[in-house]
């Protein structure tokens, strides 16, 4: 087993990756924080399942997505509820919903993207990540993240024309 003061390096080299990676997978600053103390939880109680073959920030993305998709299959069942009190004049209703609605656009046109192309995008746009850290968890050149989150961004303008 690792040594718990081992761990705290792991932790403080890697955190602000996997966090910035969850935050371009969920949008969420909150829920982004909470899978990030999640996944370095996963990454203690099977530390010993690493086996070196990649770069610790490529499996601790792994867990982090991992640990996304499991939230989103939960959050799925729950239905959200908005009261009518909050939901505001008929204007603000229907400026919302033209928000939601070229929101809704946006992302359904990313998720026409192939991977890598789309996972690319999400992380240099949404996540903010730098293209040496894209590079870094998929174990690429940051020459291969440039290029790839360019052709995301024409793909990307050619699907919305």
């Amino acid at each position: 087993m690792i040594a718990t003061n081992e761990f705290e390096k792991i932790v403080q080299a890697y955190q602000g990756v996997v966090y910035r990676f969850l935050l371009s997978l969920c949008g969420d600053v909150a829920l982004a924080e909470e899978l990030t103390a999640e996944t370095f939880y996963r990454a203690y109680l099977h530390i010993d399942r690493f086996r070196g073959e990649c770069r610790p920030e490529t499996w601790l993305c792994q867990i982090a997505k991992n640990a996304f998709y499991k939230e989103k299959k939960r959050t799925k069942r729950i239905v959200s509820w908005e009261p009518a009190e909050s939901a505001g004049t008929d204007a603000g209703i229907l400026e919302r919903l033209v928000e939601k609605e070229q929101a809704l656009s946006i992302y359904r046109h990313i998720h026409e993207l192939e991977d890598p192309y789309k996972e690319v995008f999400m992380l240099r746009v949404l996540g903010e990540l730098k293209f040496k850290e894209i590079s870094a968890i998929y174990g690429k050149t940051e020459s291969w993240a440039k290029v790839t989150f360019y052709r995301a961004k024409n793909k990307l303008i050619e699907l919305m024309e």
